[in-house]
């Protein structure tokens, strides 16, 4: 029975945040989208603050899973580029609403109480990615850089379109993009004479 009322209410949170941000939500509102009582809503959550960090744990675990996906079954280098940058897109214009928690909406201040937890996640995310990567640098067909510096070039120009759609400021599809993404982020982790070769 918790385990509903929990999911109703982190649905609930996402949609009054995703409305009214996090400073203007309210408890009140939330149990109202939830239907869920007074009682309830402290027997899952001890505040809101509690709530949004729950809340930003499970997007983000989505989020992984989704870029996870990309690499099964395990791409050479150019198809997994492909994959996770197609990933990324795809994840945001989808779950768009889920996209702007996590991405526009979140906050350090509340993070803080979670920032374990989310460490944890992302070392997950990122062993994921290397152990698909390694072999890739070893054999020379990904060029060598730090795991983060990989990320960044890899989804860093996406994530920076994706913003702006999130944000409102271009409503164009970032997935009309993609085969510039890929061609970027192919550019800047494969050897030249990689490319030169395909």
């Amino acid at each position: 029975m918790m385990t509903s009322v929990r999911e109703d209410l982190l649905a609930a949170g996402l949609v009054v945040f995703d409305r009214v941000g996090f400073e203007a939500a309210t408890v009140a509102a939330i149990r109202t989208r939830a239907r869920a009582s007074n009682g309830s809503f402290f027997h899952a959550f001890g505040s809101k603050k509690e709530l949004a960090g729950a809340l930003f744990l499970e997007v983000l675990r989505h989020y992984h899973a989704a870029v996870l996906a990309a690499l099964d079954p395990v791409p050479d280098a150019a198809q997994g580029i492909d994959r996770l940058v197609r990933a990324h897109l795809e994840w945001v214009t989808s779950s768009r609403r889920e996209a702007r928690y996590l991405f526009e909406i979140s906050r350090s201040e509340w993070g803080e109480d979670v920032r374990d937890a989310q460490r944890a996640q992302n070392a997950r995310l990122a062993e994921g990615i290397e152990r698909w990567r390694a072999p890739l640098v070893a054999g020379g067909e990904l060029l060598p850089m730090t795991p983060v510096m990989f990320v960044s070039q890899l989804i860093g120009p996406a994530q920076i379109f994706c913003r702006a759609f999130l944000s409102g400021r271009d409503r164009s599809d970032p997935r009309a993009e993609a085969d510039t993404l890929v061609a970027c982020a192919t550019r800047a982790l494969v050897p030249p004479e990689r490319i030169r070769k395909r």
